[in-house]
């Protein structure tokens, strides 16, 4: 299987994921809160239950990770699954959710769709092959290669942060970006320049990371590392990251 293969795979199932839970958010669901506090809708199972019935028919040796039903198979590849990210505002009706798939193979991620089927909006990466948005349903003729912001100076640069806890962390003085639903959007299209969140889950980073890095930018993990299952990290411009590493006290890692 090639990277082409996956790929087409991984829009084709994304679609499907997508069509569903539009089609969920547009009728209105409530939300419960699941034992660690966070909420899910029966849309977020029934997104993730379709996700992984065509993937396991499509590829049935790949193993699968997701957030509502946890991990199927062992494999060194792994398709990690979001069904709705940003279940909170998907159940207030607010469009600002999206539907989260990557894959990463013997560690490392190759592939990556998210979709805001609600906004029309879809962004992609491939490991070498660049980061890209278009339209939903996609049209290619409207693909937009991106790239994030060259800033180079801390005192220049527009940051966003997660939370109050991550905010707290940034240096002093540096000008806090206004709060965005869809903050790492904003950073691979260049319209900020790093974006702080330390409280985030496999499904939610895996396809960022790549996105940023095919975009230009850098990603580090609270641990100095480059992984997504670490709790959070530092997502930024390439001529800004180390500045902002050192400022937070981050380790230093190869």
């Amino acid at each position: 299987m090639d990277n082409a293969d996956d790929l087409r795979l991984a829009f084709d199932t994304s679609d499907l994921a997508a069509d569903l839970a539009l089609a969920h958010f547009e009728s209105g669901v409530s939300a419960t809160l699941k034992a660690d506090g966070t909420p899910v809708t029966e849309a977020d199972r029934a997104v993730e239950r379709l996700f992984r019935e065509t993937l396991s028919a499509a590829r049935p040796e790949d193993a699968l990770l997701g957030e509502e039903l946890g991990r199927l198979g062992e494999s060194d590849r792994v398709w990690i699954i979001d069904p709705v990210d940003g279940t909170s505002f998907f159940s207030r009706r607010d469009p600002n959710w999206r539907v989260h798939i990557a894959l990463e193979v013997a560690g490392i991620t190759e592939l990556a769709v998210v979709t805001a089927p609600a906004l029309r909006r879809c962004w992609w990466a491939t490991r070498g092959g660049g980061s890209f948005e278009s339209s939903w349903p996609r049209e290619e003729a409207e693909s937009k290669r991106l790239e994030v912001s060259t800033t180079s100076l801390v005192a220049d640069a527009r940051i966003d942060a997660l939370d109050d806890a991550s905010t707290a962390r940034l240096p002093p003085g540096v000008a806090r970006s206004p709060a965005s639903p869809l903050p790492l959007v904003e950073l691979v299209r260049g319209e900020i320049d790093a974006f702080l969140v330390e409280r985030y889950h496999i499904w939610d980073h895996a396809p960022w990371i790549l996105l940023v890095e095919e975009a230009g930018g850098r990603f580090t993990d609270r641990t100095g590392g480059h992984a997504g299952d670490q709790g959070g990290g530092l997502y930024s411009n390439a001529n800004l990251h180390g500045q902002l590493l050192t400022a937070l006290q981050y380790p230093a890692r190869p």
